[in-house]
């Protein structure tokens, strides 16, 4: 019996010919991530295990962004742990303000992420890589210190679900509304502990940031990581950011997945999901009945690239966000912000009335940058929409893609972008 394409990676990176689902097996690791939540907690426990230091300086990354420039005193001493502990390591990949970014955008920019790589990283979304043909997974603050220590992480195995993407989206429908539709399908925890694998012809017709969309919310529906074919795209994508050599895993024909599901693109609508699930998804067709929001949040590592950028500035371009509406705007990196500056996006987003944030998860965990009332609304572009996540445990949360939020943001409560022509 053959092997997937995630089986296949790990077993190279364990040593091993062969390995199959629901084996236990220690995998050498080619980053390791984490942010300035995550990283303190794996600072403390790595100091417990009295090593001299890092396993390899190059190959960890350390990326505060949830809550910098820094809120308050307390986020103020995280980021100062991560940063001392990166000094005395001299880690190599260390961003902060001015060089920053939100690290699942920001790392394959920099180019540490490449095809064939085996990733952990102690934050959730760490599963994003997958778009590049990777292995990457999120693990705990206590896993992240192992790897950090030794470079070494122990995985179990996972089964896979093939998901078949045939057909070319429409305008307004983009890598978000397709991760949503398949949440919506399967259920927040229909691929729990399994690869999501994607493979079809329709993968052609999916930019790379949209690939990055889907593979980051992998985990949204239980997955333990998203992975794409390494296509043209995924190739010069690679060339472009990173001198990292690169190799390219290929799905064995006889390879076994648990399930296997076919989506035509070109039927999708733009999706939105409703409180309190990333599964409670309902298309803009189906929303019946008026629902008015208060606040709009663009941005995020699932929505924050260059190309979210400009579907928003498409929306907005000549418009006006809504009267006593908040549209908060957050490029994914330093360098994504440059050039959305050097193309004007930043001008429309302003005289359209939506302001404009320094890279930041802020929002997206109710940190800060749009924290939400008892009883607000958002449309968001971010990942998760449980009770309570961008503030009250009142509010409620509607996630969706930049088109659906731009638009949202004009019309002061759920739309499509068709609904403004």
């Amino acid at each position: 019996m053959g092997m997937t394409m995630t089986q296949k990676i790990l077993a190279a990176h364990a040593g091993l010919e062969k390995v199959e689902a629901g084996q236990l097996i220690e995998a050498d690791l080619d980053l390791v991530l984490g942010n300035d939540i995550t990283s303190p907690v794996a600072i403390k426990e790595m100091e417990k295990m009295n090593t001299k230091g890092v396993f390899d300086k190059d190959k960890i990354a350390l990326v505060p962004d949830h809550f910098v420039p820094n809120k308050d005193i307390k986020s103020a001493e995280h980021c100062k742990c991560v940063r001392e502990f990166a000094y005395r390591n001299e880690i190599t990949n260390y961003f902060e303000v001015g060089e920053m970014g939100i690290e699942h955008a920001l790392l394959p920019e920099k180019g540490l992420t490449v095809a064939g790589d085996v990733i952990i990283g102690a934050d959730s979304h760490t599963c994003t890589y997958g778009a590049l043909g990777a292995f990457s997974t999120g693990v705990g603050s206590t896993d992240m210190a192992a790897g950090m220590a030794t470079g070494k992480a122990w995985f179990k195995v996972p089964s896979a679900i093939k998901f078949n993407l045939t057909g070319k989206p429409s305008k307004w429908v983009s890598g978000k509304d397709v991760i949503l539709h398949i949440i919506g399908m399967i259920g927040v925890d229909g691929a729990l502990y399994k690869s999501m694998e994607f493979v079809g012809d329709g993968i052609a017709n999916l930019s790379m940031d949209d690939r990055f969309t889907i593979a980051n919310m992998a985990i949204e529906a239980g997955g333990k990581n998203g992975i794409f074919p390494v296509d043209e795209k995924a190739v010069a994508y690679m060339k472009e950011h990173s001198k990292k050599t690169y190799t390219v895993y290929e799905a064995d024909t006889d390879a076994q997945y648990d399930a296997e599901y076919t989506i035509d693109l070109s039927k999708l609508r733009p999706t939105v999901a409703f409180p309190h699930l990333p599964e409670n998804t309902k298309t803009v067709d189906e929303i019946t009945e008026p629902v008015a929001i208060d606040q709009v949040v663009i941005g995020s590592c699932t929505n924050g690239r260059l190309d979210d950028m400009r579907i928003a500035a498409e929306v907005l371009k000549g418009r006006r966000v809504a009267k006593g509406m908040r549209c908060i705007i957050l490029p994914a990196t330093q360098a994504i912000y440059l050039q959305a500056m050097e193309e004007g996006l930043l001008k429309t987003f302003i005289e359209a009335g939506a302001v404009v944030s320094t890279p930041t998860c802020g929002p997206c965990l109710g940190g800060y940058m749009g924290i939400l009332a008892a009883g607000e609304r958002c449309v968001s572009t971010t990942n998760r929409n449980f009770v309570g996540r961008m503030g009250h445990v009142e509010s409620e949360v509607y996630l969706a893609s930049p088109a659906v939020a731009a638009a949202s943001a004009v019309t002061g409560r759920i739309s499509s972008p068709e609904e403004l022509d």
